[in-house]
């Protein structure tokens, strides 16, 4: 089973410009070898290969033009072939259908969000005595361990954020079989409904609150960006001004997702099977409530859910979208007919029972999922769990084409 473990780091100025270079020459690695698959694509000539990138690579680090390639771990730039070839892969399953459809791989730009570069196993990194993460031709950068790690890990992923802030993400190797043994079994199932004005709504009858994270922070954010829209484009003070943008951007993300953990982790822990409504998100944020539907971040939620339960040895369902879990009866089965918003409380006019809307919709999520009855029965078998987060590949927002990328052909 593959994990990540990401873990906040704080690299020295002589290292953060060290992780400049190092980024910069990974984006013109990537950069050249999209624009030689392009030329090659619209003169209608044969794809060019990862192999013949790799030599091309290897002769453009001994021109006058290229030679500062060489100044920089070669590693991260045979990475950055690798990660445009998955994108590449992931462009093309999308048109087959074997996956989720993504855009064609962009250029790179310095003005990205993210900036990342990977280190395998063969590159010689390795943590120290002392604790600090030691990479090649940047040095010993000082990691703050929240935890440790199950196992030696296999790659490194040095990542900087917009708001400046920079990650180590750790991929290792686990035994299955161990994590299992951390949480013992639990009788219990249950049903989740997911909304706004609850976040969460279980069958056994509780009320999960939405933080509204953004919500809450919208008047902050509001006078940073004005703040911001108020600097003179290309000035330090408008470099600062997006800084405290990004961070307060990144406060915000970081309460929700460690609200995300805490509860899924808690809904794990207590219940043997979870089961989840699988929600149209991108339908519902093309409508008034885009912005509470981003807020609560239920995809990413029930993406914990779901690695978690595969992790720890849990059972987990979704059930279809069009399932009526809120014109059915929980009581009698009784379809009684989609009901407006506005009405939270109804009673069944079959059997007269006096209905909760969003605890009637859990129950009826638990009883299709096949989780009305105990779950000794339950499938809790551990799945392959893939290490989850996006590593330094390609970004699905479309970018155009800048002066400096165009005409670089020297791979």
């Amino acid at each position: 089973m593959q994990l990540r473990y990401g873990f906040r780091t704080y690299p020295s100025a002589g290292q953060c410009a060290s992780l400049a270079r190092s980024f910069g020459c990974a984006r013109v690695v990537f950069n050249d070898a999209l624009r030689v698959r392009e030329d090659t694509r619209v003169a209608g000539l044969p794809f060019v290969t990862s192999a013949e990138l790799s030599k091309r690579l290897t002769a453009s680090k001994k021109t006058p033009e290229r030679a500062w390639l060489g100044e920089v771990s070669s590693v991260i730039l045979q990475q950055s072939l690798r990660d445009l070839d998955t994108a590449y892969r992931n462009f093309f399953d999308g048109i087959k259908g074997k996956r989720p459809k993504t855009g064609p791989p962009r250029f790179k730009s310095r003005r990205d969000n993210r900036q990342a570069i990977r280190f395998t196993a063969n590159a010689g990194w390795r943590i120290t005595d002392g604790g600090k993460l030691r990479l090649p031709k940047i040095g010993d950068v000082r990691v703050k361990w929240s935890r440790s790690l199950p196992s030696v890990p296999s790659t490194v992923t040095v990542v900087k954020d917009a708001a400046g802030r920079y990650f180590a993400s750790f991929v290792v190797e686990t035994d299955p079989a161990a994590d299992l043994e951390l949480m013992p079994e639990a009788d219990a199932t249950v049903g989740i409904d997911l909304g706004l004005t609850h976040f969460a709504v279980l069958s056994d009858g509780r009320k999960i609150d939405g933080p509204r994270f953004l919500r809450r922070a919208e008047k902050k954010l509001k006078r940073a960006q004005q703040a911001l829209s108020r600097k003179a484009k290309g000035s330090k003070n408008r470099d600062k001004a997006r800084v405290k943008v990004a961070r307060a951007h990144g406060r915000v993300a970081d309460a929700r997702r460690e609200f995300h953990h805490r509860l899924s982790t808690e809904l794990i822990r207590e219940n043997q099977a979870v089961a989840v409504e699988d929600l149209a998100v991108k339908g519902l944020a093309r409508t008034r409530m885009a912005k509470s539907v981003y807020d609560a971040g239920w995809s990413a939620f029930v993406t914990m859910l779901e690695y978690k339960a595969g992790r720890y040895g849990r059972a987990f369902q979704r059930i279809g979208r069009f399932e009526p879990t809120s014109q059915v009866c929980s009581n009698c089965g009784v379809k009684d007919g989609p009901k407006p918003l506005g009405i939270r409380v109804w009673t069944c006019g079959a059997c007269g029972t006096v209905l909760d809307r969003d605890i009637n919709a859990a129950v009826n999520v638990a009883k299709a999922a096949g989780l009305a009855a105990s779950a000794c029965g339950a499938q809790v078998g551990p799945e392959r769990v893939p290490a989850q987060r996006g590593e330094a590949g390609t970004h699905p927002e479309p970018r155009p084409t800048t002066a400096g990328q165009t005409g670089i052909a020297l791979l």
